[in-house]
C-alpha cells in the first residue's frame, strides 16, 4: 500500500506508455484484419483502407469505448485475493499490458494476425497463477476462451462458405450475372445492414450510454438495414454497363457493386472494433489509474479518466499507420485469392459471427472470426485455392499466443516486484 502512495505518479506514467505500447499492437495488427478482406480484394488502395481504418477506429474508441470499464477483463481472475496487497494487481496489470504489446509486436513483424484478447487474457492469467495463486484464475473461462479457438473460426468459415456459394448460384453462374445483380445485391445489402447495425448497437452504442433493449435493437437494425437496401437499390438501377458485353467484362461489373458493398461493411466493422476491442489497452490502464486514486481500493468497474481513451484511440491510429500492412497482406493474399465478392462473404461472415457471439457470451475474438471466414471463402473453391502453408503459421501463432503473454507477463512482473520492494 505504502509503495501506491510514495510511486503512484510513477507507476500510472508507467501503465500510460505500455498501454499506449498495447493500442498501438492493436492497431498494427487487429485491425489489419477488419482491412485485409479490403485491400485483398482490390476494393480499396491500401492507403485509403488505413485512412478509413483510422477515422473509424478512433471513432468507435473514443466515442463508443466506454465510460466504465470492468477492471478485469473477462472476468478471468478474482479480485478478492489483491484486497491486501492492491500493488501486485498494480504491477500485473503493467506487466500484462507490456507483455501483450510485445507479443503483438513480434507477430506483426512476422505478418501473423493474432488474437489481442488472447494476448493480454494469457499475459494476465501468467502473472495471477505463478505471480500470485493459481486459485486467482477462473479456469473454467480460460477453457472456455480456448474452446473458442475451434468454435468461433469454424461459425465464421461456414457462413462466409454459404454467403459466397448463395452469391455464385445467384448473380455469378447465370446467363445475366449483371442483371440478377442488379436484382439481388438489395438482399445482399439488407443483409450486411441489419447485421451491422446490430454489431455497433450491441458493441458500441451501450458504451456512451444508449442501453438499447434487445428487441428495440433488433428493430433499428431493421430500419437500417431498409434504408441501406433502398440507397444500394436507387444505386445499382443507375449504373450502366452493357449488358452485351463479354462475361469477363460482366464479371468485372458484377464486382465493382460488390466493392461499394465492401467498403460499407469495413467501415462499420472497424467502428465496431475500436469500440470493443480499446478495452483490451485501456481496461487494465483503467484498473491501474483508479486502485491508485483510490489508494488501493479495488472497485468492480472503474470509471475512465479522461485522458485513457484518446490514448488509446492514438496508439490504435498510430500502430495502424506504421505498421498495419504486413497483417494486412497476410489477411488479403496470403491465405487465398480473394475478389470484392469473396471479401464480402468473409467480412459479413464475420459480422454475423461478432453479432451470435455477443449474443450468447461467447469469448470472440475478432482475428479468429476474420480468419475462419476467409478459410470458409477458399474452401468453396476448393482446397487447392488455400495456401495451407500460411494458414498453418496462422494456427501456430494462435496455439502460443496465451502461452507467451503468460510467460512474458510473469518475468515482467517479477521484475517490477523486485524494482519497486
Amino acid at each position: 500500500m505504502d509503495i501506491l502512495i510514495s510511486s503512484g505518479s510513477t507507476l500510472i506514467i508507467m501503465a500510460a506508455v505500455v498501454g499506449f505500447f498495447m493500442a498501438w499492437g492493436i492497431g498494427a495488427n487487429d485491425v489489419a484484419n477488419a482491412m485485409g478482406t479490403s485491400v485483398g480484394s482490390k476494393a480499396l488502395t491500401i492507403k485509403q483502407a488505413i485512412i478509413i481504418a483510422m477515422i473509424f477506429e478512433f471513432a468507435g474508441a473514443y466515442l463508443a469505448g466506454g465510460e466504465v470499464t470492468s477492471t478485469i477483463r473477462k472476468g478471468i481472475i478474482d479480485a478478492s485475493y489483491f484486497v491486501d496487497s492492491p500493488e501486485l494487481l498494480v504491477f500485473g496489470m503493467i506487466s500484462a499490458l507490456f507483455a501483450a504489446a510485445t507479443w503483438l509486436l513480434i507477430a506483426s513483424i512476422l505478418g501473423w494476425p493474432v488474437s489481442t484478447t488472447h494476448s493480454i487474457v494469457g499475459a494476465i492469467i501468467g502473472f495471477a497463477a505463478i505471480g500470485v495463486s493459481p486459485d486467482t484464475v477462473a479456469w473454467g473461462k480460460v477453457m472456455g476462451i480456448v474452446g473458442s479457438w475451434i468454435v468461433t473460426p469454424l461459425i465464421s468459415g461456414v457462413i462466409a462458405f454459404a454467403i459466397f456459394n448463395s452469391a455464385q448460384k445467384l448473380i455469378f453462374d447465370t446467363d445475366n450475372p449483371l442483371k440478377q445483380a442488379k436484382r439481388y445485391v438489395p438482399f445482399y445489402m439488407f443483409l450486411a445492414g441489419f447485421v451491422l447495425a446490430l454489431v455497433t448497437i450491441k458493441k458500441g452504442l451501450k458504451h456512451i450510454g444508449l442501453d438499447i433493449g434487445a428487441q428495440e435493437g433488433y428493430i433499428y437494425a431493421i430500419i437500417v438495414a431498409l434504408i441501406v437496401a433502398i440507397i444500394g437499390k436507387i444505386f445499382i438501377s443507375r449504373l450502366q454497363f452493357n449488358e452485351k458485353a463479354a462475361k469477363t467484362t460482366l464479371y468485372a461489373n458484377v464486382e465493382k457493386v460488390f466493392a461499394v458493398l465492401m467498403i460499407v461493411t469495413a467501415c462499420c466493422m472497424a467502428f465496431a472494433h475500436g469500440s470493443n476491442d480499446v478495452a483490451n489497452a485501456i481496461g487494465p490502464l483503467a484498473a491501474v489509474e483508479s486502485i491508485i486514486s483510490n489508494n488501493g481500493e479495488i472497485a468492480k468497474k472503474a470509471a475512465i479518466a479522461w485522458w485513457i481513451l484518446p490514448l488509446g484511440g492514438f496508439g490504435i491510429v498510430a500502430g495502424l499507420a506504421l505498421f498495419g500492412h504486413k497483417v494486412i497482406a497476410t489477411i488479403g493474399n496470403g491465405i487465398t485469392h480473394l475478389t470484392p465478392s469473396r471479401g464480402f462473404a468473409a467480412e459479413l461472415a464475420a459480422a454475423c459471427t461478432v453479432v451470435i457471439a455477443s449474443g450468447t457470451g461467447l469469448p470472440i475474438s475478432t482475428t479468429q472470426t476474420l480468419v475462419g471466414a476467409v478459410l470458409g471463402v477458399g474452401m468453396a473453391r476448393g482446397i487447392a485455392a488455400i495456401n495451407l502453408g500460411v494458414v498453418r503459421n496462422i494456427v501456430i501463432s494462435w496455439v502460443i499466443t496465451l502461452p507467451v503473454g503468460a510467460g512474458l507477463s510473469i518475468l515482467f512482473f517479477w521484475i517490477l516486484e523486485a524494482s519497486f520492494t
